[in-house]
């Protein structure tokens, strides 16, 4: 009994954990193959492993100096810092939509478009995803290990089945990814991104929370605003309804200036009439 908990516990925190930085690394690398930048895919990868061996440097210091304990200020910051890539990398995202403009010449535009500083934000992204659960999973694990009396079999089986059951939607993701028109890959990429990033956002303000730094009042709020993972309190709804309406503000405004643009080129293209 004791090494089916231990199974079932070892599972649930790594697929638990690791789950919501699998489905942002899966976006970001899916994107990139749609988009015919498969060299760029490299820095996204290296990202998520310098992410992997932070985390057991950080888990190795809280244990050590701290008994244990993340630091939720810590913790928070580095949630705001991945909100605000991801919400960088949403509008990017948003505005190259249009097929036209990549299936022209799609390696040049990929090569161009996709420079140094959009890489690097992706590998950022990447490092955070993974670095914001990284310390904690490792200290769930060894607390874990020493309540079952070391990292025995049903320990490291439960790891092994969720790490094969996040592989597995990492290469159904990338198997859908390739069958999509590009125009909707982008604009689904998008959505993802922003939405984890208002995730984040009121994941942020929880660690405030806990610290007693941000109120929190939830009277009125529904249940299901907590039941699909989002904070349940006034004050992070209410940012991120903020969030939301400054994101609806850009997009009209993108959508008008292309409107124009479309405009002045259809203007140009009429022939000049003759005067009789």
């Amino acid at each position: 009994m004791a090494g089916g908990s231990t199974f079932v516990q070892a599972f649930t925190i790594l697929f638990r954990e690791g789950l919501e930085a699998l489905l942002i690394i899966a976006a970001l690398v899916a994107f990139l193959r749609r988009a015919g930048a498969e060299d760029r895919i490299a820095p996204v990868y290296a990202g998520a492993g310098a992410a992997a061996l932070a985390s057991l440097g950080m888990a190795w210091v809280f244990q050590t100096y701290f008994d244990g304990n993340h630091n939720d200020l810590m913790e928070a910051a580095v949630m705001l810092g991945a909100a605000a890539l991801m919400f960088y990398m949403s509008g990017w995202l948003f505005v190259r939509q249009d097929p036209k403009a990549w299936q022209s010449d799609l390696n040049r535009l990929a090569e161009r478009a996709l420079g140094a500083g959009t890489v690097l934000s992706l590998a950022g992204i990447a490092f955070l995803a993974v670095f914001r659960e990284g310390a904690e999973t490792v200290l769930f694990l060894h607390a874990l290990a020493k309540s079952a009396n070391g990292f025995d079999g049903a320990l490291f089986a439960g790891l092994g089945v969720a790490a094969l059951a996040l592989a597995a939607m990492f290469v159904a993701m990338q198997w859908l990814a390739v069958r999509l028109p590009l125009r909707p890959m982008f604009l689904l990429t998008s959505a993802f991104l922003f939405v984890m990033g208002l995730k984040l956002v009121g994941e942020a303000f929880q660690e405030f929370q806990e610290q007693t730094l941000i109120p929190v009042h939830n009277d009125g709020v529904p249940n299901f605003v907590t039941d699909i993972g989002f904070n349940g309190s006034w004050e992070a709804l209410g940012t991120q309804g903020v969030l939301v309406l400054i994101a609806l503000a850009c997009l009209a405004t993108y959508l008008a200036r292309s409107n124009a643009r479309g405009g002045d080129r259809a203007a140009g293209s009429k022939p000049a009439r003759v005067a009789p």
